[in-house]
């Protein structure tokens, strides 16, 4: 008996000596994948928090835990309202991850723990607040209509809507005619886009492309490329996610796209010292660091830091009266074109909108002539999926394969957001959410559920109506 007593104490004492050598592993030396689960929790609650309002630990069991790794649901957060951090930590204790709000730039992902150099990288004079009013939108918040009751029968329907919808506005001749939201949303809350951030990022490029300070033939895109294979890359390849850049875009583990977004402070460092794959255009490569360096690219090409800082504001949001966007900065001052912009299922209408009328708003041309038309063509790269604007055409399935007007282009975003804009039809559906890709939720079946649903025009005078690219009237 006293054996056997000796031996289980030896055990438990075994057992004691290896939970702290994996305690001491983890507080030292914490796997990428759990410092990555604790920068994307720390990253989500500060945004939501912040930006949208709502309550930290409704964000981080609704938003990082319950669609996610099942490793999230052992993350705990903090919020420092005095000093606008958010903390995640494993278990409370391991891996602790950062994120830091700048107020009118939004929240960062500070996964060095540099709090200072992430608040000296956010300018001290920020864009000013622009305030909504009460007018018919787009020119304001105002509805003037009731909602159109076949479609708002659709959006109630969940297999319709898909599962855990947020917000759903459908824009017909430039008016909104119903829109939906999900238990404790509303018009109101400001709802991240994910990569529907990219087509957003691309207009405000195409923003300096009309004032002439850059151009899709542009090469030599980078100091660090020059005397490079990659000095040959063009603002179109990037545009089309046809850089030949590797970049690894599986969000399932550690790869490049999660360490660029919560293991680098700067997220250009990542894609712009990716090797080659391919030659510029002959390879399609969906790449969020493709994204960022289009941001990093034309701000650079702004040619004053404090002007770039302002610059979607200044020469997108402001006209577009896009007035709760808020389009978020790495921890050393790039603007996250790939993935952060918040706002308003209005406000992401607004922008579909601008789209649907060819870059012209209340009466001014704010994009070139063209630069819609790319965000519409497809590259053959992506055997006609992708665009040559940091759109698609095709995602999940040809336009066709759904029954859906050949004119369909689409945004979309990581766990279900979407816009599709229609032209022929002078529609436009955002339709934002929290549905991962495993549920197989597909946004076609609710576009082309709402366009059965519509009413078909009178005659060749309405068709020829909502063709032409002007700000919408009553």
């Amino acid at each position: 008996m006293r054996f056997v007593l000796r031996i289980l104490k030896a055990l438990a004492l075994l057992l004691v000596l290896v939970v702290i050598a994996a305690a001491g592993w983890l507080f030292i030396r914490p796997p990428e994948l759990l410092r990555v689960g604790d920068g994307y929790a720390a990253k989500i609650v500060c945004s939501n928090v912040f930006i949208a309002g709502r309550a930290a630990e409704d964000v981080l069991h609704d938003d990082v835990q319950a669609p996610g790794n099942p490793l999230l649901r052992l993350v705990r957060v903090s919020v420092d309202r005095d000093n606008d951090r958010v903390t995640a930590r494993f278990m409370g204790l391991f891996a602790p991850s950062y994120a830091l709000y700048r107020g009118a730039f939004g929240c960062t992902s500070v996964p060095d723990g540099n709090f200072e150099a992430a608040a000296n990288a956010a300018p001290f004079d920020p864009p000013a607040k622009m305030q909504a009013n009460d007018a018919l939108w787009p020119e304001g918040e105002g509805i003037d209509n009731p909602a159109d009751g076949k479609i708002a029968a659709l959006l109630a329907d969940a297999g319709v809507a898909g599962p855990a919808m947020r917000a759903i506005v459908v824009v017909r001749n430039g008016r909104i005619v119903t829109e939906a939201y999900g238990p404790g949303f509303s018009a109101k809350t400001p709802l991240i886009g994910w990569s529907m951030t990219k087509t957003v990022n691309a207009a405000v490029l195409g923003r300096l492309m009309l004032g002439g300070k850059i151009s899709f033939d542009d090469d030599n895109l980078l100091a660090q490329w020059k005397n490079d294979t990659r000095a040959r890359i063009k603002v179109s390849d990037l545009l089309g996610m046809e850089s030949g850049l590797a970049f690894n875009e599986d969000y399932g583990d550690v790869a490049d796209v999660t360490r660029m977004l919560y293991l680098d402070p700067d997220m250009v460092s990542l894609p712009a010292n990716a090797p080659m794959e391919a030659a510029p255009g002959q390879r399609f490569r969906y790449s969020s660091g493709t994204a960022v360096l289009l941001s990093r690219i034309w701000m650079d090409r702004v040619g004053n830091a404090q002007a770039a800082f302002s610059y979607p504001h200044d020469a997108l949001f402001s006209p577009l009266g896009m007035t709760s966007a808020v389009f978020e900065l790495d921890a050393r001052g790039t603007f996250a074109g790939s993935s952060y912009l918040y706002a308003t299922a209005h406000d992401w209408a607004r922008f579909g909108q601008f789209l649907l009328q060819d870059g012209v708003w209340n009466g001014q041309r704010l994009l070139p002539e063209g630069f819609v038309g790319a965000m519409r063509t497809p590259t053959a790269a992506s055997n006609g999926r992708y665009t040559q604007g940091q759109a698609w055409l095709a995602p999940g399935g040809s336009s066709a394969a759904f029954g859906l007007p050949e004119d369909t282009f689409w945004l979309t975003g990581h766990d279900g957001q979407s816009m599709a804009i229609v032209p022929s039809a002078s529609l436009i559906v955002v339709r934002l959410g929290l549905t991962p890709s495993r549920l197989d939720y597909q946004p076609q079946v609710l576009l082309k559920a709402i366009l059965a649903a519509l009413p078909q025009p009178r005659g060749p005078q309405q068709q020829a109506g909502s063709q032409r690219q002007t700000q919408p009237q009553p």
